[in-house]
């Protein structure tokens, strides 16, 4: 009886040290990086819509940017060549300025001797191809908005199907097991929010910027067209 007596006081002195080491061991620190780990298989698609779509964004910037730029010179430039009948000077100033405002120009002044409504839509035309090569890719930025948080709500519904699959299996329904496997299950729809709304800000400031230049073209085309019908006047 007392190597039993023993035994017992032996396994109580131990649990009690466990427990105290357990009341004074430091709370768990919550870590992002544990955290995107542990959101499982649906991250690493989620991750290549967000690489892909800072790509086209910055990719897109840089180019409207490009193209929005302050043109007036080229307008001054152009109008005196015209005004002095000078054509092919102005022709190779429209050429040499290799952006979207010079290839409108240039393609009208290559229909100079023809009516002004040819000459219009011949500008109207590059105008308009010009911008679809401005918005080439920005659609992708829409399509990744839609998509990603969908990946995030799929992720963590594959989660809870799992959790729940677990729980059948074993019989442990405890708050603990629940809430500790749902808690990283959410992790992919926080993500999948987050790409979804970086992608929709910059979907909508990259159109925004291409409505500025479509603006200042359909300006500078109105301008030169006049430009074309003052010695007529």
């Amino acid at each position: 009886m007392q190597a039993v007596t023993d035994t017992i006081n032996h396994l109580a002195d131990t649990a009690n040290h466990a427990v105290q080491q357990l009341a004074t061991a430091p709370p768990q620190e919550l870590r992002f990086g544990d955290l995107i780990l542990k959101g499982g298989w649906v991250m690493l698609p989620i991750g290549i819509l967000a690489v892909l779509g800072l790509v086209i964004f910055f990719e897109r910037y840089f180019t409207i940017r490009k193209a929005a730029k302050n043109e007036s010179q080229l307008m001054q430039q152009v109008r005196g060549s015209v005004l002095s009948g000078n054509l092919d000077s102005a022709i190779a100033i429209c050429r040499n300025s290799n952006t979207p405002l010079g290839r409108m120009l240039q393609k009208g002044l290559l229909r100079i001797g023809r009516p002004i409504k040819d000459i219009e839509g011949a500008v109207e035309n590059i105008g308009k191809l010009e911008v679809s090569k401005l918005e080439k890719n920005i659609g992708i930025l829409g399509i990744i908005a839609g998509i990603a948080p969908m990946l995030g709500f799929l992720g963590t519904i594959a989660g809870v199907i799992k959790i729940f699959f677990d729980i059948s299996q074993s019989g442990d329904i405890s708050i603990g097991n629940i809430s500790g496997g749902l808690y990283v299950k959410m992790v992919t729809s926080a993500a999948g929010l987050f790409v979804g709304m970086i992608a929709y800000i910059c979907y909508h400031i990259l159109n925004m910027m291409v409505d500025k230049v479509i603006l200042k073209l359909e300006t500078d085309a109105i301008e030169f067209i006049d430009l074309l019908e003052e010695p007529s006047k």
